[in-house]
């Protein structure tokens, strides 16, 4: 298949686009390195079946140009990170709403297949864990900033869902929850790499929040797995899937946790919300997904620990 990756030399990019080419594809990468970087894709610069292009989904003729050449997109292109989505709203909101609306539209004249890449972050303040595809959300309110990366990954999911139904566009979406590894960024608020950087550099490790909030990491190369066997199954078209690991951690001891891996002597600080963030931050207490339909579908199940993902991390940052 000929794919088409917006956003692919981000983080997950990237490393979907490894696991493309391995499989046999070939792999066009559209990214602005708003928040990506040419880095992450340098060494498949050679590659006879991977090409790059260094431009926005919101270029329309280029956007479409590249979509009549590929059997099949997955839009990863988006903003994210709580830094960035607290203090830029706007941007955050436009980039990921807009920019889904002219892929589908561009895809939708030519029935091409799409992979709407969501997030665990559109269950909100559930409290109904482990959260599965068809529970009901439940977002703060709209005076909290906090929220707007939820809501516009919603929009992206409902429109995404109204194409299929309505122009019978293929799409499938898949919710993502906390993926993590190798060439990701502490830049905008990422939590793993940036406990890794600051317990290497012997600096305070610095846990927003009082620690007690847990959450599920993936080990980016068991997310990349599952969406290249998903977009080749034809019984996955219209529906939602989440991707995520069982293995649930409080992330004050996540902080431990990297802290020994690490050999660090680095001591471990406390940083309210308020002062991480903004006055009245919201957060959710738990984040883990059920993963039983993607299991039925496909057989995913996570494979790197949380322990080895920690360890790859450290030797990633040591290393560059």
């Amino acid at each position: 298949m000929r794919l088409l990756l917006t956003g692919g030399a981000g983080f997950i990019g990237s490393h979907l686009s490894e696991h493309l080419l391995e499989a046999g594809h070939h792999v066009s990468v559209l990214d602005n390195l708003s928040t990506g970087s040419i880095h992450n894709i340098a060494h498949l610069k050679d590659h006879p079946r991977f090409s790059y292009t260094i431009d926005s989904v919101t270029n329309e003729p280029l956007l479409a140009e590249l979509i009549d050449d590929a059997d099949a997109i997955f839009h990863l292109a988006a903003a994210v990170g709580v830094k960035l989505i607290v203090e830029r709203p706007v941007h955050t909101i436009e980039t990921n709403v807009h920019g889904t609306e002219v892929v589908l539209t561009h895809a939708s004249k030519k029935k091409k297949l799409v992979v709407i890449a969501s997030t665990s972050e559109v269950y909100g303040k559930s409290t109904d864990v482990p959260f599965r595809e068809d529970a009901d959300v439940v977002l703060g309110a709209t005076a909290k900033h906090r929220w707007a990366y939820a809501c516009s990954k919603l929009i992206d999911e409902f429109l995404a869902l109204a194409y299929w139904k309505e122009r019978q566009l293929p799409v499938l979406i898949v919710r993502l929850f906390n993926t993590v590894g190798p060439r990701q960024t502490g830049r905008y608020g990422m939590v793993l790499p940036t406990f890794v950087r600051q317990a290497l550099a012997g600096e305070p490790i610095t846990v927003f929040g009082d620690g007690t909030q847990s959450r599920s990491f993936t080990n980016v190369g068991d997310v990349a797995g599952a969406l290249v066997r998903l977009v080749a199954e034809p019984r996955a078209i219209g529906e939602v899937f989440n991707i995520g690991s069982r293995e649930e951690v409080r992330i004050l001891d996540l902080a431990e946790r990297v802290k020994r891996l690490a050999g660090s002597a680095s001591p471990i600080r406390i940083i309210p919300y308020d002062q991480a963030y903004e006055a009245g931050f919201e957060d959710m207490p738990r984040r883990v997904p059920d993963i039983s339909k993607i299991q039925g579908l496909i057989g995913f199940e996570p494979r790197v620990t949380l322990d080895e993902i920690i360890r790859r991390v450290i030797e990633h940052v040591r290393q560059h």
